[in-house]
């Protein structure tokens, strides 16, 4: 009797995957179907073959993810999701720069297989935490004595026609060594000052986006290490001590910085200067509102008065044309993605494997409140992108290596099927 219960409960589950993987597909050929009607008359051959080849390559993976790899096959779905409804948006703002995000997928999904394959190979990722130090500041160097400034910030590299942003993909070693540092936290705090070992070197790292001017990722970094610090140190007044140094820092940072004061005020009345630097943000605002619940449609909204609407305020884009409640599917989304994360952190009884998976599930978590808050007017904006649906190719291809390393993550859990209950 008992083995015909589990055997029921098992055929169940795999119904009720089969019909969420249908659904996901069927989403997104309607999404980039919906993108590629309206833009009809733009469309050239190679975008026919592009869209052609996003299709093939989501239905794929999906499949792939559950006949080869055997850990979540929800994470991938999600981010497909979430790809989806971006590249429709950025296709109707922008045909070259939809091209160009499909691209940036297909280029993404590669690294996602090879990054997994990457981290099936070697069993000893805990114990190269100089490594993870000394690639992340090789990366930051290279920002600095290579970069171009872009909106106020020094974060980009232009290397011939391609353009690289090194901060995110700093977030991948960022998430390693605090898993590293945390898996070996009692042999490195019988060192002389070893438990501020962590503190140290993320100073260092929010030193050089201090220099770049990148403070939108600073706070990413700084809050990725107050969060793991509550959740896997033991000394709180560390903890403290960090976020009055976080206070004092972002003071500091106003003062130096006059865009950062430009944002600030921005935020607080940005009708007092609607022409000028409030015109963004109130025009974003606008967007959200006339887009009501069910939005205006694809193509019948004005996103593109927005500027930089297919990055920086891109949520508002598909809150005027796909409604407020699309808007809500998307946040729901993100939680989606992070609440997994978060599980595989707590089921995964491999210490590093499950601080490297509560990682990075705070920087999708992060990052995806601090463009969101800013987007809605509840903190000061900063020049991050949108996981997975701004347009961008170093936050794709960053989002999907570290997705990769949370899929092996799950993977690792090595006892029952907990992860797809």
């Amino acid at each position: 009797m008992e083995m015909n219960r589990i055997k029921n409960l098992t055929l169940n589950k795999e119904r009720a995957q089969r019909k969420a993987v249908f659904l996901l597909m069927v989403f997104e050929f309607l999404s980039l179907s919906m993108s590629l009607i309206y833009n009809i008359e733009h469309i050239k051959n190679v975008d026919f073959i592009t869209y052609l080849a996003i299709l093939l390559a989501t239905f794929l993976s999906t499949f792939l993810i559950n006949k080869v790899i055997k850990s979540d096959g929800i994470l991938l779905m999600i981010v497909n999701m979430l790809f989806s409804i971006g590249v429709a948006v950025i296709y109707r703002l922008d045909p070259s720069l939809g091209r160009k995000q499909l691209q940036y997928y297909l280029v993404g999904l590669f690294m996602f297989f090879v990054t997994y394959r990457i981290m099936k190979s070697y069993n000893a990722w805990h114990n190269l935490s100089k490594f993870y130090v000394a690639i992340s500041i090789v990366l930051f160097i290279f920002t600095l004595i290579f970069g171009s400034n872009i909106s106020g910030a020094k974060n980009w590299i232009y290397l011939g026609p391609i353009t690289i942003q090194p901060s995110e993909f700093i977030k991948v070693p960022l998430a390693f060594f605090i898993a590293s540092f945390y898996t070996h936290y009692n042999e490195i705090c019988k060192k002389p000052f070893g438990k501020y070992y962590m503190n140290l070197i993320i100073f260092v790292f929010i030193g050089f986006l201090f220099l770049q001017k990148d403070l939108g990722t600073a706070l990413i970094f700084f809050s990725t290490m107050i969060l793991s610090q509550f959740v896997y140190d033991r000394d709180r007044k560390l903890i403290v001590a960090n976020l009055l140094a976080m206070i004092l820092g972002s003071i500091v940072a106003y003062h130096l910085f006059s865009h950062v004061q430009i944002r600030v005020a921005t935020w607080k009345d940005p009708w007092s200067d609607i022409d000028a630097t409030g015109y963004q943000i109130t025009q974003a605002l606008f967007a959200m509102a006339s887009g009501g619940l069910f939005g205006s449609g694809i193509g019948l909204g004005r996103p593109d008065f927005i500027p930089v609407a297919e990055s920086d305020f891109i949520f508002s884009a598909i809150c005027e044309e796909m409604g407020i409640f699309m808007g809500i599917a998307v946040v729901l989304l993100f939680m989606i993605l992070v609440y997994r994360a978060i599980k595989i952190s707590l089921i995964q009884k491999d210490k590093f494997y499950s601080i490297l998976a509560f990682c990075i599930g705070v920087l999708f978590a992060f990052q995806t409140f601090i463009i969101l808050g800013g987007v809605l007017k509840l903190i000061p904006l900063t020049g991050v992108t949108l996981p997975f649906i701004s347009q961008g190719g170093s936050s794709m291809i960053a989002g999907f290596i570290l997705l990769a390393c949370l899929q092996y993550c799950g993977e690792e859990i090595k006892y029952g099927d907990e992860i797809n209950e």
